[in-house]
Order: structure tokens, then C-alpha cells, then sequence
């Protein structure tokens, strides 16, 4: 490595170099894959694991165990981190694919709730932290590894290659259930063969380990391992000392919160929106979600490689700002697009909720411990479910709940009266019949989907996945020294995508339930993405020249 001309100057990738960051790419893709079943098996693992308490607070339950494997994300940055910056990269590599295969394949053979009762959720929540403390030390290790094999001036392209695994893995994840559910119909997959994708991990575990086996330590963390310049207190000089700790801050704050939600919001919360709001089928939202990150995934490499040309920082912060702009009416879009039914009805006949707002709970229920049975609670939780937008009204104290559809009028009911259970059925049949007279469908008709314009929004939305993605791990290693650069790049990554990421879906839902309206849960990407573009635009500076060699 040389210096002419104030440029960097490196010799070409040998044929070994190109070959550690492709198996460790693709190592990294097997990972992701275990990861997002949970999430894109969403629906199947409330019915089983949690069933033991209402639809609503199940999904919602179950959204926050898929968080929950985020919250733990930093924590094992912290752990695997300090390892990786004393020990070596590579058999960081191995402990973290291990843990994350097993504990996937285990959640296969968990038996539901209606078998085990509450232990069924503890244990698959358990599996959930341990797959996210492995994810904790995967991410950083990764993209430190790939990094410091890149030449100086191509860090942004190949570093991006680590950024489609992300993306990759959830298409794998997508696939193969697309496949099962194909294969065996819709009832057997809902019944047990959503277990299928965990039990088949062991299969991509043992294909990850030999990967992993295969891998030769980071030059540069070789080398300064040879001359003794690693650090002995990787965690007190990342966090301890302010210099690095206000880097620490300002790449979490002004970069990867904001990156986060934009990810989320395009890879997850699109797929929740369609199934759980608009009622697609699960089969036909997996199809259109993977065409979607089929097309875009080409565009990480395609940003990562601009950002070594005009920079890191410009790709980033246009990305926030497009999305944050754009995302209403980009779901309103995909609302006409794929069920039109929803938003005729809703245009002509909108409903509205009559309630005493002392009586309103927020139906967030997370260990369903908690009844609501007021009959405004009644009337929410029932068109909640039911993915339907409604306005809020106040009515006077001590008045039953009323949802007013177009022009008629259905009264609901106090759930603690003697003879609620009836009421609750006679509720329920004319809530149904009163729906379908005013033209809301119970779910989307697939032949009146538009396909191509459909996937045109969600590639849309994909692309703007890349833009704060694909450059993001160059910038994140350029900004910290070699001898704590795997713990210091990794808490702030896994703040930023486990916590405001992760909790993105179950965020989103639980105001849209609260407020009743469809499109209110784009709030929170909204205004964190603002913030982060705010804060990245005025302290962040720009890392595409840094020589990460010379950082010791």
C-alpha cells in the first residue's frame, strides 16, 4: 500500500481475496435467512405460539418477539465485538453462525401453545435473543472483514456485496415458504408446514460452517495482531474515551437510525401492510415482495460503487429525504393498486367510531393479561382486525360505542354484561353484513390486483432501501480505527437497525390501531428519518478518502 499524488494507490484483489468475500457474503446471506423467518412467518407463529390470547394483541405479540431478537442486536455487538477486536474475525464467524443456525432449527420442533401452554412463547422468545446476539456479532465482523480485503477506492462496492445479504436472505426465506406453501396448499402450511423453512436451516448451517471454515483471517487485523497493536480494552477505548464515543453517537443519530427505519419500512412493514391492512393473500404478497428485492437488489452495488465516486454521505441523506417525503402517498398507491374494493368503500362510505374517550383503551396487551371490554374497546379491536380506517368521535359519558358505517348505525355492547358472549355473536354477524352491504371486502381480490404497478411501488420503496443501505457499511468501518472497529461500528448499527428498526412493525401497528387510521404508522419512519438526515447533514462528515490502513 502506497501513497501517490495524495491518492491511494493499491494493488488489484487476488483471486484469494475475492474468494473470503464471497464465501463470507454468502455465509452472511444463510444467516439473514434464519433471522427473517420469523418475520415473514409472522402470522403462522402468533396462531401457534400465542394463541392463548386475543388476534390483535397475538399479532402484536408476536411482531415484538421478532423485535425482541433486534433489542438484543447491540448487545451482542458489545460481546462479539470485543471478541473480534481481540481474538480475530474468523472464528467471531463460526460461534455466531452456530448459535443462529441451532437456535433456528430448534424453533421447528417447538411445540405450540395449545400443547405446552406459556412455555410455548418463553422458549421461542429465547431462541429469538440468542439468534439476536449472534446477529449482534455478525453484521460488524462481516463488514469489517470485507473491508479491510477491499483496495483502497473500491471499499463502497465491495462492502456492498455485504449489504444484498441482508436482502438475499429474506428473498431466500420468501422462496423457500413460497415454495412450501405451493407445494402443499394453503391449509397444510397454516396447519404445520410453516415448520418446513426452521427445520431446513440445519441444512444451511452446515453449508455456513464449512463456508466460514474456509476463511483466512483479516489482513490488516493480522497484521497488527503480529506487531501487538490490538487493543486489550476494545470496549473502554470505543465507549470510554469521548473521542470515540462521540463518533459512536453521531454514526448512530446520523446515520443508522434513520437508515434503519427506510429498510424497514421497505423490506418489512411493506409485507405486514399488505397482509395484515389490505388482506392480500400471504402467497401473492411473498411474490410481489420478491420481485421487488429481485430488481433492487442489483442497486446496492450500484450505489455502494457511486459512494466511491461522490461519497458516502450524498447517497445516504438523499435516500431519508425521498422517503420521508414520498411514503404517503406511495402507500395510499399501493392501497388503489392492490385492493381497490378497500378504498372505493372507504371513499363512500368512511367509518367512524362514536365512543366516550375515557372508555378507549390502547389495546397493546403484550403477555394478554388485560381485557378490553368496554364497548368502545369492542368496537376498535373489531375493526382493527379488520385492517379498516376509521375517524374517532367523542360521545357523552356513560353512552354504549357506536360505529357508524356510511349511514347506518350499529350499536355494540358492554363485554362485562351477563349475556355478552350472545351479544358479542349478534355484533359480530351484523358488523360482517354491514360491511359487505357498504362494498368493504373481507380481502383483497386478486384478480383485481395490478401487478405491474404494484411492484412498481415496491421496488420504489426497495430502491430507497439501497440508498441508505448500500454505502452504509464503508462508511461506518472508514469512520473508526482498526483496533476497535468491530465493536465501535457495531453498537451504533445495532441500535440503529434493532431498535429503531426492529421495533418498527410493532410501533407502526400499535398506532395505527390507537388512531384508526391505516397510513398513521408511517409517522414513526417519517420523523426519525428527518431527524437522522437533520443531524447527518450538520455533524456528520464525509469517510470515502479515508485510508483505513493507516489507522491503527
Amino acid at each position: 500500500m502506497a501513497t501517490v499524488g495524495g491518492q491511494i494507490s493499491h494493488v488489484p484483489m487476488t483471486h484469494d481475496e475475492k474468494r473470503v468475500i464471497f464465501a463470507s457474503s454468502l455465509g452472511t446471506v444463510f444467516e439473514w435467512y434464519d433471522f427473517y423467518l420469523a418475520g415473514s412467518l409472522a402470522i403462522f407463529i402468533s396462531k401457534s405460539f400465542f394463541s392463548g390470547v386475543n388476534p390483535t394483541a397475538a399479532f402484536i405479540f408476536t411482531l415484538l418477539s421478532f423485535a425482541a431478537g433486534f433489542a438484543v442486536r447491540p448487545f451482542g455487538a458489545i460481546v462479539f465485538g470485543r471478541l473480534g477486536d481481540m481474538v480475530g474475525r474468523k472464528y467471531t464467524f463460526l460461534i455466531t453462525i452456530v448459535i443462529m443456525g441451532l437456535s433456528t432449527f430448534l424453533v421447528g420442533f417447538l411445540p405450540g401453545y395449545a400443547s405446552i401452554g406459556m412455555a410455548s412463547p418463553v422458549i421461542f422468545i429465547a431462541m429469538r435473543l440468542l439468534q439476536g446476539l449472534a446477529l449482534g456479532g455478525e453484521y460488524g465482523g462481516a463488514a469489517t472483514y470485507v473491508a479491510e480485503h477491499a483496495p483502497a477506492g473500491r471499499r463502497g462496492f465491495y462492502t456492498a456485496w455485504i449489504q444484498t445479504t441482508a436482502t438475499l436472505g429474506l428473498f431466500l426465506s420468501l422462496l423457500v415458504i413460497l415454495g412450501a406453501r405451493t407445494a402443499m396448499g394453503e391449509d397444510a402450511f397454516g396447519a404445520w408446514g410453516w415448520r418446513i423453512p426452521f427445520l431446513a436451516s440445519i441444512f444451511l448451517l452446515g453449508v455456513s460452517v464449512w463456508i466460514r471454515l474456509q476463511l483466512n483471517e483479516s489482513p490488516v487485523f493480522a497484521r497488527i495482531k503480529a506487531e501487538g497493536k490490538t487493543s486489550k480494552a476494545p470496549l473502554t477505548e470505543a465507549f470510554g474515551q469521548w473521542k470515540n464515543l462521540k463518533i459512536v453517537i453521531l454514526a448512530l443519530i446520523g446515520l443508522t437510525a434513520g437508515q434503519a427505519v427506510v429498510w424497514y419500512t421497505g423490506q418489512f412493514y411493506t409485507l405486514f401492510f399488505l397482509t395484515q391492512t389490505l388482506k392480500v393473500d400471504g402467497a401473492t404478497s411473498n411474490i410481489l415482495i420478491a420481485i421487488a428485492l429481485l430488481i433492487g437488489t442489483p442497486f446496492f452495488l450500484f450505489f455502494g460503487s457511486l459512494s466511491d465516486r461522490i461519497g458516502r454521505k450524498p447517497i445516504i441523506m438523499a435516500g431519508l429525504l425521498i422517503a420521508a417525503c414520498t411514503y404517503f402517498p406511495l402507500f395510499k398507491a399501493l392501497t388503489h393498486y392492490t385492493n381497490p374494493a378497500l378504498e372505493t368503500a372507504t371513499a363512500k362510505s368512511p367509518i367512524v367510531v362514536i365512543a366516550n374517550p375515557d372508555e378507549c383503551s390502547f389495546q397493546f396487551n403484550p403477555v394478554g393479561t388485560a381485557k378490553f371490554t368496554s364497548s368502545c374497546d369492542i368496537a376498535k379491536s373489531a375493526l382493527s382486525k379488520a385492517g379498516l380506517n376509521y375517524e374517532n368521535v367523542a360521545a357523552p359519558a356513560g353512552s354504549l360505542a357506536e360505529i357508524k358505517v356510511g349511514d347506518t348505525v350499529i350499536n355494540t355492547y358492554d363485554g362485562k354484561a351477563a349475556d355478552a358472549k350472545d351479544q358479542g355473536k349478534v355484533f359480530d354477524k351484523t358488523l360482517a353484513t354491514t360491511l359487505k352491504t357498504a362494498g368493504y371486502p373481507p380481502k383483497a381480490d386478486p384478480s383485481q390486483i395490478n401487478w405491474p404497478m404494484s411492484v412498481v411501488i415496491l421496488t420504489i420503496m426497495m430502491i430507497y432501501v439501497t440508498m441508505v443501505y448500500g454505502p452504509i457499511a464503508a462508511m461506518l468501518v472508514e469512520m473508526f480505527p482498526t483496533r476497535i472497529r468491530y465493536t465501535s461500528m457495531s453498537l451504533p448499527y445495532h441500535i440503529g437497525n434493532g431498535w429503531f428498526g426492529g421495533f418498527l412493525p410493532a410501533t407502526a401497528f400499535a398506532i395505527v390501531a390507537a388512531k384508526g387510521n391505516i397510513y398513521s404508522g408511517l409517522w414513526y419512519p417519517i420523523v426519525v428519518a428527518l431527524i437522522t438526515l437533520v443531524i447527518g447533514m450538520l455533524f456528520v462528515k464525509e469517510t470515502k478518502n479515508s485510508d483505513i490502513y493507516a489507522q491503527d
